[in-house]
């Protein structure tokens, strides 16, 4: 599977890199690489719990996931952002300290390391761009931190070098920490909709409802229930109400949820006289759909 190689690449060129960091940051002095690159091993250690979580949805439901493993690569999008979280407000933290007592640095080998650092850190986020899991998109995102980490410590360096205001270096960290704290909350909040069944985002219950009543032979639909197992695989459960030929009916009204991106539906047919047993359903949802009732000549 293409995004799990990805995660793969991604995870062992960053921790061998935040290894190498970790080193650099001791022999530059600079604790603005040193603290990168702990959080850069934190980001290591979340993108490998994100590679074996995502290779785990990958699995096909069974008796006790009935529903699959997707959310299992969600998983590793929440605990992935969660670390970002932190990991970004340590940065901004130690940077804050930073201000006010200004540290000697080795600006040259700063130059030297930031210049490695964008290079790997470019080629990781490369291999994870183009990943539409929401866990692949957290990793993505920490890369992306990456890079931008280095060239802010490239950029900081050479004009530290040149000028002496080595206040830069911790003014341009917390920029870049503030960046990938909101990016990282959006992610998150994407991540909750879906525990909280939440209607998928391009997905609008009162259109669906009006072409499914649009359908020959549909005097009702309620019940209409609609999640997301992952981001993009969007399930369906609704009543119908029809006296008409039941295949026909469902072949037609599952076409129509396809055309809204729904690919797995379950459908129960009522003929008019039955009784709805869940009776809360009429109370809700009778009223608006009462006047949609549509009388058919045949």
């Amino acid at each position: 599977m293409k995004t799990e190689k990805n995660i793969l690449i991604a995870f062992i060129l960053n921790l061998s890199f935040s290894i190498f960091e970790f080193i650099g940051g001791i022999f530059t002095g600079s604790v603005a690489i040193l603290s990168d690159s702990v959080h850069d091993i934190g980001d290591a250690v979340s993108i490998g719990i994100s590679y074996f979580l995502e290779k785990k949805s990958k699995k096909q439901p069974d008796k006790t996931y009935t529903y699959g493993y997707a959310r299992f690569s969600v998983m590793g999008s929440v605990i992935t952002t969660l670390i970002l979280l932190f990991g970004s407000c340590a940065v901004i933290y130690n940077a804050v300290i930073r201000i006010f007592n200004p540290v000697e640095i080795n600006y040259n080998g700063m130059i030297i390391f930031a210049v490695i650092g964008a290079v790997v850190n470019f080629l990781a986020a490369y291999f994870t761009k183009d990943g539409d899991s929401l866990n692949q998109k957290a990793v993505n995102l920490h890369m992306l931190e990456d890079v931008l980490g280095w060239l802010v410590v490239l950029i900081s360096a050479v004009v530290m070098r040149f000028t002496d205001i080595s206040i830069i270096d911790p003014i341009l960290s917390i920029g870049v920490a503030v960046f990938i704290f909101i990016n990282a909350i959006k992610n998150l909040k994407e991540v909750l909709d879906l525990f909280l069944e939440k209607i998928p985002q391009n997905i609008n219950v009162d259109e669906i409802k009006e072409h499914i009543l649009h359908i020959d032979g549909v005097k009702g639909v309620h019940h209409i229930h609609i999640r997301s197992i992952d981001g993009h695989h969007n399930y369906a459960t609704m009543h119908i109400v029809t006296d008409g030929d039941s295949h026909k009916i469902k072949d037609e009204v599952r076409e129509e949820l396809r055309e809204h991106s729904i690919i797995h539906a379950t459908l129960e047919l009522e003929s008019e006289n039955e009784h709805c047993h869940e009776e809360d359903c009429h109370i809700h949802f009778e009223h608006s759909s009462g006047h949609h009732h549509r009388h058919h000549h045949h």
